[in-house]
């Protein structure tokens, strides 16, 4: 009779203890390992999205065996128990046998299966998905009954999504454990910011805009190379150089003196510069630069006046979190500088956009 009561308190922790465990795992798979098996191919990843996408499919074909499992588990542990010490010691039936059963069970089939689940929830993924499945075609009765009846409450079912501020948490996480570098954590952030930067915020002010008058020679621009370091110089109107009407390639100027045309004005030379107000989003001038294959564009201000110049480089350094610098910037002391400015334009940038995502 002893021998009976072990195999039933045995067989009811086993498939308890199964239960636990898958319900652990399946709750622990994250959206992206499910997108993983997908892009791989095969069964496995189709099954999972179909158990993700009607999870009470699972969680009913678990329940419903971990229920039947505490059930079969208690009666028959009771009644062998009363056959056993009901007669000559019915303090082991009515306390110890209660006390030592639900001990066994929230101890081995509770605490340990979740946590070894939640725990090693990757490496157990493959075998509880299969399990399921085979679980689930057993049950299928019992989980479509439990369907229909969630279905008479109406109960909507909420896809989980990820929203923005999960992927920052993922981007600190992964840096704090070091499966992802530093610069990688940062690019994230200021990826999941770039929609909330404006024009004015990381252009470069028409204070110390670099630009070139549209009637100076090409002969003394060339002069003036060495001042002029950017690969593509604003032109204005001659007599007023807040008023930017295109830009020109330095190479092609340079070029075209090679070929003896050094009195061609600046002007010969000019190209359309893109227009943009102040409070154009630097998301979508990104795309609109890659569209239109440009680097430049001018910022102009509430009543129309230049407000600055803004480009291709200035939205990488936003995106990167970091001053470029290049050979160009001879001198270190205005590398430092640069790096330092740049330091703090970015610390406020990112201090204003965390403020209006939580709003």
């Amino acid at each position: 009779m002893l021998s009976t009561l072990i195999i039933f308190l045995s067989i009811s922790i086993i498939f308890s203890f199964l239960c636990s465990m898958w319900e652990a795992v399946l709750l622990s798979i994250s959206p992206s390992y499910m997108q993983i098996k997908l892009n791989e191919g095969g069964k496995l990843g189709k099954i999972l999205k179909d158990f993700k996408d009607n999870i009470d499919r699972p969680l009913a074909a678990i329940l419903t065996l971990n229920t039947i499992a505490h059930t079969v588990g208690a009666v028959g542990v009771g009644q062998e128990a009363t056959k056993i010490w009901a007669e000559t010691n019915p303090v082991m039936t009515g306390i110890v046998v209660p006390i030592v059963m639900t001990a066994a069970i929230l101890i081995l089939s509770e605490i340990i299966p979740k946590t070894l689940g939640a725990t090693n929830w990757k490496m157990l993924a493959p075998i509880t998905i299969r399990s399921l499945y085979l679980l689930i075609i057993i049950l299928w009765p019992i989980v479509w009954a439990c369907q229909k009846l969630t279905n008479l409450f109406n109960l909507s079912k909420e896809k989980s999504v990820f929203s923005r501020h999960d992927f920052l948490a993922m981007a600190e996480i992964g840096s704090q454990e070091g499966s992802l570098d530093q610069s990688e954590s940062q690019f994230i952030y200021n990826l999941m910011h770039f929609k909330n930067f404006k024009a004015k915020e990381i252009m470069t002010p028409r204070t110390v805009v670099v630009s070139a008058p549209q009637n100076m020679p090409a002969r003394q621009f060339y002069d003036l190379q060495d001042e002029l370091i950017f690969s593509r110089i604003p032109i204005h109107e001659t007599d007023n150089n807040e008023n930017i009407i295109g830009y020109i390639l330095k190479d092609e100027v340079l070029e075209h003196l090679i070929d003896e045309e050094e009195e061609k004005t600046l002007n010969a030379f000019r190209r359309d510069i893109i227009t943009i107000s102040d409070k154009h989003n630097i998301f979508d001038l990104f795309n609109e630069f890659i569209e239109k294959r440009e680097h430049i564009a001018l910022v102009q201000d509430s009543f129309g006046g230049m407000a600055g110049i803004i480009t291709m480089e200035d939205i990488i350094e936003t995106l990167l979190g970091a001053e470029i610098v290049d050979e160009t910037d001879k001198v270190v002391d205005m590398q430092d500088m640069a790096r330092k400015q740049w330091k703090n334009r970015y610390k406020r940038l990112i201090q204003k956009s965390s403020a209006e995502e939580k709003k």
